[in-house]
């Protein structure tokens, strides 16, 4: 049986900058509790201008998780939140039944030229939950656990993995790490998640012996087992219990039913959605 189900390519969609979509896509709605992936940059971003500024946009139904490699980027949301967010750490949004935010380039890292690249990542809420109030938790680099072993590491992100625990608030059995490998470097994979992705940000690695390259989003079967690497590389695992049923997407909206997406388009044309304090900027609702 082979170790991969799927693969899939990314999609380049511009957002204020360019970045590659690999979640939705047809065939592959969700991973997990993931219904969303975007890999954003490496992006570079003069010290004058807005240019990366992604301007106050609402989201229902979901929590946002929002992990970057280099940079920085400053969070705010209609809850008053103004959170810098730098490599390691993990911003975790829930939108519930309704948040705004912008995530904007700070400018040191503008006037710095100093590249900007992360994933950013949707976790459809459970039905019980979908309608929770907002909120907003910040978790550093220093707070989510890390194992070394030999020729590779693995942050925890989300859940328990790797005879780890992590910090970050979780709606339903959830994994997210992110791991390196040098040359002859093995990681086991874990066996213990209904759902698993495997998505490589750089170099080629093996899993059981079969060949997954950088930019490569791959579903993996049930019987993955490790990855082996010839030369350095890094990438994520992800996923963790499947969705408590169908979920549908519209624009910045999830939600398991249709009805809940056209009021929350109705509310952001008619200016129901608290704002971001400060903020005068907002992105249109979409045709």
């Amino acid at each position: 049986m082979s170790a991969i189900s799927q693969r899939i390519e990314p999609r380049q969609q511009d957002i204020g900058f360019v970045v590659r979509r690999l979640l939705p896509v047809r065939g592959m709605r969700s991973v997990g509790p993931f219904v969303f992936l975007d890999h954003m940059g490496p992006a570079y971003f003069v010290a004058a201008g807005t240019s990366g500024d992604v301007r106050p946009h609402p989201h229902i139904g979901l929590a946002t998780v929002t992990y970057l490699s280099q940079g920085a980027m400053m969070h705010r949301d209609s809850l008053g939140t103004v959170q810098r967010i730098e490599p390691g750490a993990i911003n975790l949004m829930v939108a519930g039944r309704g948040i705004v935010h912008s995530e904007r380039i700070p400018a040191d890292i503008r006037a710095a030229g100093v590249a900007v690249e992360g994933l950013q990542m949707w976790l459809a809420l459970p039905q019980a939950q979908e309608r929770c109030a907002p909120a907003f938790y910040h978790y550093p680099a220093a707070a989510l656990p890390q194992r070394d072993f030999e020729r590779g590491s693995v942050q925890l992100l989300i859940g328990a993995a790797f005879g780890m625990v992590s910090p970050v608030k979780t709606f339903a059995p959830t994994l997210y790490a992110a791991w390196q490998l040098q040359g002859g470097g093995v990681l086991s994979l874990p066996q213990d998640v209904a759902e698993r992705a495997l998505y490589l940000i750089e170099g080629e690695v093996l899993v059981d012996g079969e060949v997954i390259r950088a930019g490569e989003l791959v579903v993996l079967s049930d019987s993955a087992r490790e990855l082996r690497a010839s030369a350095c590389v890094q990438g994520v695992i992800f996923g963790g219990a499947p969705l408590d049923g169908p979920r549908y997407l519209d624009w910045n909206f999830v939600a398991s039913d249709k009805s809940l997406l056209a009021v929350a388009r109705d509310d952001w044309q008619a200016g129901r959605f608290a704002m971001v304090p400060g903020e005068s900027e907002f992105i249109p609702l979409p045709a």
